[in-house]
Formats: C-alpha cells, structure tokens, sequence
C-alpha cells in the first residue's frame, strides 16, 4: 500500500488556511480509522505561501482597518466578512479573535518555520503560529513571539538569536525554493493541499473531497 506525502502551501494568516489544516486533520483521522488503511504512512510538509508580499506590518491597525484598505471595501464589509469566517473557523472547532489580530508580513514567521522544520516541528510550529495570530492576538512578525513559540515548543532560543539565526541563507533559500514549486503547480491563492505529487485541493474543502483524494493516492499503482 503506498505512503500519502501531502504538501500544503498556505499563509500563516490567511484564515482559511488554518480552517483547511483541520478539515485536512478530520478526514486524515477518519482515513485512519479504517482498517484497510492502519498500514498507511502519512507525511505532512507545510510550504511558505504569502498572500500579501508587499504588506507592511502594524500591529497598532486592525484587521477590519486593512481588509477594508486592500480590498477597497467599507469597513462595515471587511467586519462581515471577518464575522463570517470567524463562524466559518467555529464549525471546525478553532476561535478566531479577528478584533485583536494584528497585522504582520509573514516572511519572517515562514523563515521561522524553515528553522523549526531543522529541529524536526515544523507541524507543532505552524499549529501554534496560527493560533498566535487567530486566537490569541499575538504579533507573528515579532521576534519575542516566535521565539516564545519556539520555547514552548522545546527549542531554548532568545528573540535575539533567533533574529540572527532566521538571517542565514538557508532558510531564505527554503522559502525561495515553496513559492517557486507554487509557481510551477500555478498555485494562485492558499491553502493548496497536494497530493503525492498527483492530486491537488485548493481551499478549505469539504472532507468528502479530502477523503476521496485520500483514497486515491492509498490505491498501489
């Protein structure tokens, strides 16, 4: 029976994102619990994905504020929308904070996840940055929060260091190399799910649609 490798491209604070890695847990853990597929490893890997490259961090300016500016919409439109993925993220189990969010480029919070894949917790460290954004009105593009994740993650290293470690070519070039591979499959918009290398699941999908690819992908060739 053949292994399943899923790649997910996806944005640390892209809301959907986060609600498609539990759809994602969901149908692997139903996946799981057959029988038929005990047998069947599972390997995750996250890659970097920036929605707004450009952006410019400011953790003093709300959410509704930005969505508001970036998509030319009133500010009563961008708190709707945020309300609707808000009960959207609860069907799954996840509290979304929209009021507290604070806005951040992501580029150093995906160089941080380079740095925690090193160490072997680049699941663990995706989990806690998206609940640092959504839930717990954390700034991801601080040092002192990524480097507090990483505490409470087992890996002792200041907010200073981290800085310094998060500079080396490495991680740049891992990034570097996820928005390239994007590029390749034409990835426009996140989170993106591939299979294998065969299959591809844009969005935050229904777990019929996950599961169906599963059962693919588990079939030998």
């Amino acid at each position: 029976m053949n292994n399943i490798n899923i790649e997910i491209w996806s944005d640390v604070v892209c809301p959907f994102c986060y609600i498609g890695k539990r759809k994602l847990e969901e149908s692997l853990a139903l996946f799981k619990a057959d029988p038929a597929n005990a047998n069947v490893g599972i390997q995750i890997e996250w890659k970097s994905y920036q929605l707004s490259p450009d952006s410019v961090s400011d953790p003093n300016k709300s959410v509704h504020q930005y969505l508001s500016e970036h998509k030319g919409i009133s500010l009563e439109e961008a708190k709707n929308m945020n309300q609707y993925v808000t009960e959207m993220a609860a069907q799954s189990g996840l509290t979304y904070n929209m009021d507290d969010a604070k806005i951040a480029n992501t580029y150093r919070a995906h160089l941080f996840m380079h740095f925690m894949k090193t160490k072997g917790l680049q699941l663990e460290a995706e989990e806690a940055v998206f609940k640092a954004y959504f839930t717990d009105g954390k700034f991801v593009d601080s040092m002192e929060t990524l480097s507090e994740i990483a505490q409470q993650l087992g890996v002792e290293i200041s907010a200073a260091d981290l800085e310094l470690e998060l500079k080396k070519e490495t991680y740049k070039e891992g990034f570097d190399l996820d928005i390239y591979e994007a590029h390749q499959f034409r990835i426009s918009s996140v989170p993106f799910f591939v299979f294998n290398r065969q299959y591809g699941i844009p969005g935050a999908q229904p777990l019929e649609v996950f599961m169906d690819t599963l059962k693919k992908v588990s079939i030998p060739e």
